[in-house]
């Protein structure tokens, strides 16, 4: 590459690693995606830093801890001045995009991002606040097994609605940005709500699978006998209100498999597009996932957990020009793309940074020179009573909070993480709360996030009385130079619109 490369990074909604053939899965139908592993670096053992959406995002962008941030849960205001990617690629000289989800709250919609092309599928005010002085009280709003219960193939949603705009959108400003006149490399985010539930998906990716192919949960484990974050997932989520078949398993992961395969043709479309547009040579192609899925492993579903299903993500970085092919197994994060995006944009120098950051660059892995085998985790959303850390370093996984009983799991004799080594491995498990003690204040971080909640709650009620000021992202459309006008010649503006341009 002679300029500074393009990045395009396509971000999925829980999907979990598990669920792609690239990580071993047997059933989903991806062939955009297995080319594109084929040809790319693959982190076998990457994770989200909190499962839920808004935290995990937040951290994303951010190279920062949730609670850094602030970012505790989905009704988290990113505040407006901590930078993200999108600052620091745009010091770069980066056009930075954004098209679809990233469930910014507040009054700042962008967050470094030069253009959004598309409104956010969920609010953004503080409406979905969790009360953790009040867990008996389920929220109204949040997950029940609704989506387990009815899953099954559709006509249309409106996550499909959504979706089709964001990649007919980013496809559209990959073919303006190639008959353009900006010399800018460019940082497009493609981020789609699928294969978040519910399970119910158009009928063409619903009979790409039939009822015999679905895999059936691997584990499981009576509620009785679940840990006690668990068990209280599944009282948040209404699991143990609406009991579930056998058939409404297969059903949902049926449709989630569909979902994984309309992500897999929407994303191929996009790189497609890429290809077409005559940029793909010179563009950095990043895949990721906000968390995963739980999918019924354990009797529980969605994410809100530490256990594989629902915190570890895929994620690929393919620019075959730079970084050889191949398979990364140390730990990392999410968090960690951020250094990686501005290192790469420095021509390898990391920039100065604003703040301090607990992401680390991928580059040493990328360039199979090393890197560091540890990421961290939080949770401190809904379902939680007082805060929940995860340390996953080597082969050891470590979950801790105040309020339950140590967690400790060796992945590699370990997998579906059956066996609590908590009590069987004390040196090991003191020397991780030892590094919990080091890393958090616990009890600082349970104030905080209470007193936050508190006053989220209370400006979400204020702000639902009188007239209402929506902070949804309002996309600007202006007509007058879209299509054919008269300030320029028709040949003028057919020259212009038509790529490649005639001779």
């Amino acid at each position: 590459m002679t300029r500074k490369p393009n990045f395009l990074i396509l971000m999925a909604d829980q999907l979990a690693a598990s669920a792609l053939p690239a990580y071993g899965n047997r059933v989903a139908k991806t062939p955009h995606l297995d080319a594109l592993a084929e040809n790319g670096v693959l982190f076998q053992s990457a994770y989200c830093s909190s499962p839920l959406c808004a935290p995990s995002r937040f951290a994303f962008m951010t190279g920062r801890l949730p609670s850094s941030i602030g970012a505790f849960d989905n009704a988290a205001e990113l505040p407006a001045d901590v930078p993200t990617f999108a600052h620091y690629l745009r010091f770069a000289g980066y056009r930075t995009v954004l098209s679809g989800k990233m469930h910014f709250c507040g009054p700042d919609q962008l967050h470094g991002f030069e253009e959004r092309l598309t409104t956010d599928i969920y609010p953004a005010d503080f409406g979905w606040t969790p009360d953790w002085s009040n867990f008996a009280d389920r929220p109204s709003w949040y997950h029940n097994m609704d989506s387990v219960t009815r899953a099954g193939a559709c006509v249309r949603t409106n996550q499909i609605d959504f979706d089709d705009e964001v990649t007919f959108q980013a496809k559209r400003r990959l073919f303006d940005i190639a008959r353009g006149n900006d010399p800018r490399p460019f940082c497009l985010v493609v981020s789609l709500t699928h294969p978040h539930d519910p399970f119910a998906i158009p009928t063409e990716y619903w009979n790409r699978y039939d009822d015999a192919e679905i895999d059936m949960p691997r584990v499981q484990i009576a509620p009785e006998d679940l840990d006690p974050h668990s068990r209280r997932l599944r009282h948040v989520c209404g699991m143990d209100a609406q009991p579930v078949t056998a058939g409404q398993i297969r059903a949902a992961r049926r449709a989630y498999y569909g979902a994984v395969s309309y992500v897999d043709d929407q994303f191929g479309s996009v790189l497609s597009a890429l290809a077409q547009a005559r940029l793909a040579q010179d563009t950095i192609v990043v895949l990721l996932a906000d968390h995963g899925e739980m999918l019924g492993e354990r009797g529980l579903w969605y994410k809100m957990s530490f256990f594989e299903p629902a915190s570890r993500i895929p994620l690929l970085v393919h620019a075959p020009r730079l970084f050889a092919p191949g398979t990364v197994c140390q730990s990392v994060s999410s968090i960690d793309l951020l250094p990686t995006l501005a290192e790469i944009a420095g021509d390898g120098r990391a920039p100065q940074y604003a703040t301090a950051l607990e992401g680390r660059s991928l580059l040493p892995h990328l360039q199979r020179r090393g890197g560091h085998d540890e990421m961290l985790g939080e949770y401190l959303a809904e379902g939680a009573v007082a805060p929940i850390v995860m340390i996953r370093r080597g082969r050891h996984k470590f979950i801790h909070c105040p309020a339950d009983p140590d967690q400790l799991y060796d992945l590699s004799r370990d997998p579906d993480e059956l066996r609590n080594l908590a009590g069987a491995e004390p040196q090991s498990t003191a020397q991780f709360r030892a590094q919990v003690d080091k890393l958090w204040s616990l009890e600082s971080l349970h104030a905080e996030v209470l007193a936050s909640q508190r006053r989220r709650r209370l400006v979400a009620a204020a702000l639902r009385l009188g007239r209402r000021t929506a902070w949804d992202y309002q996309p600007t459309i202006d007509a007058s130079q879209q299509y054919v006008r008269d300030t320029k010649t028709l040949d003028e503006i057919e020259a212009a619109a038509r790529f490649p341009r005639s001779p």
